[in-house]
């Protein structure tokens, strides 16, 4: 079939110009939920109206010039935007700011939907102070949103950190935000989940707060003394809220058949980042979208001395990828997965940066080069472990 037109019928093979109002990519090798066709795309009125194979001569078309064209990142877990709020320890950068740069990094990666990752709750006496951070953030995002400045779609992904003790009262700040669409549970205890490995934690929490000797074991101390004090109240109280609202719940960092239970209970659709295969297997088992770090795949191992993402996916038990702390992982993981991990060919590897998580997040409008669907798309170069992003379109708009 050929490229539809505006009017009755289709583009001739002779390439007729598309209607007023369309946008036709050419010469393209289109990522489609099955295949890589070597072909065209017409973008009407934001939706694709049409995926054809073959030469389009289209009078006004984009001419791609043989780059993949894929359907636009999909985002669950970036803490890119806390990198950007403070860029180093102490120092607080101007919100709007922090995050039109945040935008513009993810946009530069092929990103068109974002939940942002916004931290609640604190087990860290020198954060006190941070109370409206994620408030904060969401309103700058608002603000920015309003003004027409962002060029990814950006939701709300609270981290809940389980442990702290003023964490339901940060969370109520934000959680009624309408943009929220996702929470996890998150327990960074020493000694178990990410942290099994003791003497990971202490270089993790030394290296980034640059803890004595000394500091650094009360610190252990107390977040031991917290997880008995709060741990379990603030698990329920969580999951009351997202049912309340209907939100997504993850589970974050399980390491055992025991934690999977634990995040079945309070209704986790979302496995993020199990340290173990055990616990990526029994989240599997229980129906949960299994996600893992794109940065972990792509350096064959996790930095914390937990499962590899990569010997997950040989298992087929990878669904997701997020770039967790690196933006420009996600693209480069996925084409990594598709050639070298013989379950993902490239429309399944795709799919786990774009139309399954679209999915986990509850949006049926994206996530494909299909029919119908918003025409977030993104053209990329790629060779080797090199991915460029040359052009970038949101519900038809080009933004990059």
């Amino acid at each position: 079939m050929g490229v539809q037109r505006a009017q009755a019928g289709q583009t001739p093979a002779d390439g007729s110009s598309a209607g007023a109002g369309e946008t036709v990519l050419a010469n393209a090798r289109v990522v489609t939920p099955d295949a890589v066709l070597r072909g065209a795309v017409l973008i009407r009125d934001g939706l694709i109206a049409d995926v054809s194979a073959g030469p389009c001569s289209a009078a006004g078309a984009v001419d791609l010039d043989g780059d993949y064209l894929i359907p636009g990142l999909v985002e669950l877990h970036t803490d890119n935007l806390e990198r950007h709020l403070r860029p180093r320890p102490g120092v607080d950068w101007p919100r709007r700011a922090a995050l039109a740069a945040h935008d513009g990094e993810f946009a530069s990666v092929g990103a068109t939907t974002v939940l942002d990752a916004l931290r609640v709750g604190s087990i860290d006496d020198r954060d006190s102070g941070l109370g409206d951070y994620a408030a904060g953030a969401a309103e700058a995002a608002a603000q920015l949103r309003a003004l027409g400045l962002l060029r990814a779609d950006h939701h709300i992904h609270i981290r809940c950190e389980l442990c702290s003790p003023n964490l339901i009262a940060e969370y109520d700040r934000v959680g009624g935000d309408p943009r929220v669409r996702l929470i996890s549970v998150m327990d960074h205890t020493p000694g178990q989940r990410q942290f099994a490995r003791l003497e990971k934690y202490v270089e993790y929490y030394q290296g980034r707060k640059g803890f004595s000797d000394a500091e650094m074991a009360a610190f252990i101390e107390t977040a031991r003394r917290l997880q008995i004090a709060h741990e379990r109240d603030n698990r329920a109280a969580l999951a009351e809220r997202a049912r309340a609202r209907g939100l997504i719940v993850a589970s974050h960092d399980d390491a055992t058949a025991e934690h999977v239970a634990e995040s079945v209970e309070i209704g986790a659709a979302i496995a993020e980042f199990p340290t173990t295969a055990v616990a990526a297997r029994a989240s599997r088992a229980a129906g949960m979208q299994v996600l893992m770090g794109a940065p972990n795949l792509l350096r064959g191992g996790s930095h914390s001395g937990n499962v590899s993402a990569l010997a997950l996916a040989e298992a087929g038990l990878v669904d997701i990828l997020s770039s967790d702390y690196a933006p420009a992982s996600l693209m480069l993981a996925a084409f990594k997965l598709a050639e070298e991990v013989e379950a993902y060919d490239l429309p399944a590897a795709i799919a786990c940066v774009t139309a399954n998580p679209a999915r986990a997040a509850g949006f049926a409008d994206r996530g494909a080069v299909a029919p119908g669907l918003r025409a977030d798309l993104a053209r990329v170069y790629h060779v080797e472990r090199l991915c460029v992003v040359r052009g970038l379109w949101r519900e038809g708009t080009r933004v990059l």
